[in-house]
């Protein structure tokens, strides 16, 4: 008699190990293994199956539809999603708690209801919660359809009943289904609902939005095949003592990927930032010491932030290097390019970075602007009034461009600076009025420049 197969698998990260441990190797959590039957591999084809095959069809069978987008009525959330909201498209927004995800999505169910069938699913807030939110920051509520449950199945026979346009779950941690015998909020039910949801979205054209929590370190709560079965994925991220909100992409199959929305939370709720440059900027008048601006590129618009370095001598064994807003092991790696071919020491310093309003920097650009700033603190003489840099920094001292060159400088005229220090390769062939411009090879030629 052939012995049942059984293997065991994790309920914090869905992993599946062949025999039993007392933590997850993937995640390291304890007592999580749960031991489960196995199929094999006929019983999991089902030869028994008669009917009609699966359509294939070539590629150059199928006829191409220009499906319209669906406006949200917000600018930076529309940028953020490629244009608009593709029907039929499942998107996630994650973030801290308290960072505005429902409140923002609210707004966008509020506005969409005047003019397209809308439904608002809650299973963390009771209906007269969620109606006294829309009072308290004065949005129209008279159309939009609210439904508090928590069950999957019932979800979607309302929605097959109502069949709105767009609709919400807030939040998907919160659901269960009858296919699955785990606990809400676990693997296995986040896993199901969002796979049931997916498939009503992709088969009526419903757009779906789904709420989803974050974990401490920061990722998104249950497992990682939730961000592969839907189609766009959306961080909210702020610092705590911040009013601004930035909304990232970090996954998305209709339009650019890592795209950015900027937001500020107030009274009324999220409001839109048209121009996020001037709020990252500093409005004090005169420079100051171990401030450098910088032109990132986030999607496909460029972005002014403002860098500041704090140099000051160490009294510890080990000198501390923070970096708040960038990626810590760049750091490490710049200062010793600046002292191999800069000629400046830090070995004796500790040296915190910190990037103002809360962005968070991921490119390359940012290295020439970052050491400039952490000149000047070293040294205490602020740069010229009017200074952008950027550039990437290799390992041997070089500059190297960064794409969308001109547009940076453009972003940098528009703000009143007048004088940028860029890489040579990406130094215009046509003159830019208001701007003079300083291209550099190497970093001792950039700081020489200074």
């Amino acid at each position: 008699m052939a012995k049942d197969k059984k293997d065991y698998c994790c309920s914090a990260c869905g992993a599946v190990s062949g025999k039993w441990a007392g933590q997850c190797r993937e995640c390291g959590a304890w007592d999580t293994l749960a031991e489960r039957q196995v199929q094999s591999i006929a019983e999991r084809a089902d030869p028994g199956y008669t009917g009609p095959p699966a359509m294939v069809r070539r590629m150059t069978e199928v006829q191409m539809e220009e499906t319209p987008r669906i406006a949200t009525g917000m600018l930076e959330l529309d940028r953020v999603l490629g244009g608009g909201l593709v029907p039929g498209s499942v998107v996630l927004i994650g973030g801290d708690p308290g960072v505005g995800k429902s409140t923002g999505l609210l707004q966008v169910c509020c506005l969409l209801s005047e003019r397209l069938k809308v439904l608002y699913v809650t299973g963390e807030e009771s209906l007269p919660q969620v109606a006294m939110r829309a009072r308290r920051l004065g949005l129209p509520d008279d159309k939009l359809l609210l439904v508090s449950e928590t069950q999957v199945e019932m979800i979607l026979s309302a929605a097959t009943a109502e069949q709105p346009r767009v609709m919400v779950i807030d939040s998907i941690q919160t659901m269960h289904t009858e296919q699955s015998q785990a606990a809400p909020g676990s693997v296995p039910q986040v896993r199901e609902s969002a796979a049931l949801l997916t498939r009503f979205a992709k088969q009526s054209g419903t757009a779906v939005f789904l709420v989803g929590h974050v974990t401490k370190s920061g990722d998104l709560a249950g497992p990682r095949v939730l961000e592969h079965i839907i189609d766009v994925v959306c961080y909210f991220e702020s610092n705590q003592d911040s009013r601004f909100r930035i909304l990232r992409a970090v996954k998305n199959r209709f339009g650019a990927v890592n795209e950015l929305g900027v937001f500020a939370m107030t009274d009324r709720g999220l409001k839109e930032i048209r121009n996020p440059s001037a709020i990252f900027l500093s409005h004090q008048g005169e420079p100051m010491a171990g401030s450098a601006v910088m032109a990132v590129w986030e999607g496909s618009r460029p972005l002014l932030v403002e860098i500041q370095a704090l140099v000051d001598e160490s009294h510890a064994e080990i000198p501390r290097r923070v970096a708040i807003g960038l990626e810590h092991n760049r750091l490490a790696m710049l200062l010793a390019v600046l002292h191999r071919h800069g000629g400046i020491a830090t070995y004796g310093h500790d040296v915190f970075v910190n990037v103002v309003g809360g962005v968070r920097v991921t490119e390359t650009a940012a290295d020439l602007a970052l050491l400039l700033a952490i000149v000047s603190s070293l040294k205490n003489q602020p740069l010229a009034k009017g200074v952008i840099a950027f550039g990437e920094i290799g390992l041997a001292g070089e500059i190297r461009p960064v794409p969308s060159g001109q547009e940076r400088l453009r972003e940098a005229v528009k703000h009143g600076f007048n004088r940028a220090i860029v890489p040579l390769a990406n130094a215009p062939r046509n003159t830019i009025p208001g701007v003079q411009i300083t291209a550099v090879r190497t970093l001792r030629e950039a700081l020489e420049a200074l």
